[in-house]
């Protein structure tokens, strides 16, 4: 009797979206970044049980349980450090990072700076809306200072905002790139060269909050691609050149501003420890 093996079928983004419905706002641009992450993903053809999504508090860090793959929902501002940790221990798996600019930048900010000059091979995808939506309309740390939206800053925030690119850029990210939430197709793009560069990569998403920014609807007009005059795909390796991009930015550059080729960050492997040497460190 002849036994036939399996046919081995391609896995398409539907395999990677879990049964759960999102709970966004109608409009939010987080639907489209879910999209986006799901068909990268299947683009890349990533076995689902040797890859994890970790993610923070947020609206937009609800996306792991809007997937199939492995997630992890840590406490507020904690995904990028717990990432750190899964990756070093597990280096087998390709392990994404999502949340939003008030969860990655404010009370996470510190772990930002620090993930970014580890240089683990991680891949951070930062839906930024300038705005704390879960929480009814607050600035976030990339709010512009004299938006007068939130009744707790009726005169504006008064406050520089956080510059993601720039930081990252100064703190060591090796791959640094801005898309869009309303192109998806290029937003895919992006997330599958993080995935595949080495080291740590930040897409920054401008991902609109209709509900609590509606003058957000009018990023569809004012994005634009390259950083500096060029092209979407022409990211830079040289560090200087890419500040150099960054202060004719705009806010709503999009596409790929720098390649970096520092080696990524792994975790030295000890000989495990028998018995007889733990207990020889003990004697007395």
């Amino acid at each position: 009797m002849n036994i036939q093996a399996p046919i081995k079928t391609e896995l398409t983004f539907a395999d990677y979206k879990s049964d759960l419905k999102p709970v966004w706002c109608p409009g939010c641009g987080d639907y489209s970044v879910l999209s986006a992450i799901t068909k990268a993903l299947a683009t890349l053809q990533l076995p689902r049980e040797n890859t994890a999504l970790i993610s923070g508090i947020g609206c937009s860090s609800r996306i792991p349980a809007y997937t199939s793959v492995y997630g992890f929902h840590t406490i507020h501002g904690r995904a990028l450090p717990v990432a750190t940790g899964l990756k070093t221990a597990r280096p087998d798996l390709t392990v994404l990072v999502a949340g939003g600019d008030g969860d990655g930048f404010s009370i996470g900010g510190n772990h930002f700076l620090h993930a970014c000059r580890r240089n683990v091979d991680l891949t951070y995808i930062v839906m930024d809306n300038s705005v704390y939506g879960m929480t009814k309309g607050q600035a976030s740390p990339t709010t512009e200072s004299d938006w007068t939206g939130s009744k707790l800053t009726p005169e504006g925030p008064g406050v520089a905002e956080f510059q993601p690119l720039e930081i990252a850029l100064s703190a060591g990210a090796n791959f640094i790139a801005r898309g869009f939430s309303g192109k998806p197709n290029e937003l895919v793009k992006l997330i599958c060269e993080g995935i595949n560069h080495p080291g740590f990569s930040l897409i920054h998403v401008l991902s609109p909050c209709i509900t609590f920014r509606p003058e957000q609807r009018e990023y569809k007009s004012m994005v634009h691609d390259g950083f500096g005059g060029f092209g979407f795909d022409d990211g830079t390796p040289d560090r200087r050149e890419a500040f150099r991009r960054l202060m004719e930015d705009d806010g709503y550059s999009c596409g790929v501003l720098f390649k970096g080729n520092t080696p990524a960050f792994k975790a030295a492997t000890a000989t495990p420890a028998t018995l007889a040497d733990m207990e020889r460190k003990f004697a007395l």
